[in-house]
């Protein structure tokens, strides 16, 4: 028996992954719609994967508001008001960065919801401290009165640069059904 090389392995990961984006993205909707509130994307690594995802599906002007890609730290800065001192102090790729993210494009928007992401999609740019794979995603939530609560998490994903991006992409809409799920603030 041929046992797959770790090519193919990496292949099918991200073809399920892929595979599951617009069942993902469609349940995203149909939650935005029941609470008539809209998202908002802020991302480095994926490059616009996650809003792309979102406007894939017809009808989605219903609940995507905007997506910001913010490749460089000056883009970062400029666009979703990251301080640079933030970035100098912890790097692109990093919890402090990501939240900051997500809450600048939330303060940017008209959404309810954000998220953001920031990470090492590879193959080069890894360190040992920071390694190809290594993904920090930040969600944000704007209540009734104006609040603003995030939280941010790292993950560390296996496989090429498309998969590290997809997976992402998965990961990132995941979390925000979670949070459209949970308690309401």
């Amino acid at each position: 028996m041929d046992l797959p090389n770790s090519d193919q392995i990496h292949d099918q990961t991200r073809d399920q992954t892929c595979d599951q984006i617009p069942d993902l993205v469609a349940a995203l909707a149909d939650a935005l719609r029941q609470r008539h509130q809209l998202l908002a994307s802020a991302e480095s690594c994926t490059g616009g994967l996650i809003a792309g995802a979102c406007t894939d599906l017809a009808g989605s002007s219903d609940w995507f508001e905007r997506g910001v890609v913010s490749y460089s730290n000056a883009a970062k800065t400029e666009l979703l008001g990251v301080p640079a001192a933030l970035i100098a102090a912890h790097g692109a790729v990093s919890g402090p960065v990501a939240l900051a993210m997500a809450e600048g494009v939330l303060r940017q928007s008209h959404a309810q919801w954000a998220v953001a992401v920031t990470g090492v999609a590879g193959p080069g740019g890894g360190t040992a401290a920071k390694p190809v794979g290594l993904v920090w995603l930040a969600w944000a939530q704007r209540a009734a009165d104006g609040a603003i609560t995030a939280h941010a998490q790292a993950q560390q994903f296996a496989g090429d640069r498309a998969a590290v991006r997809q997976a992402t992409v998965a990961c990132a809409l995941r979390g925000l059904l979670d949070g459209l799920q949970g308690p309401q603030p």
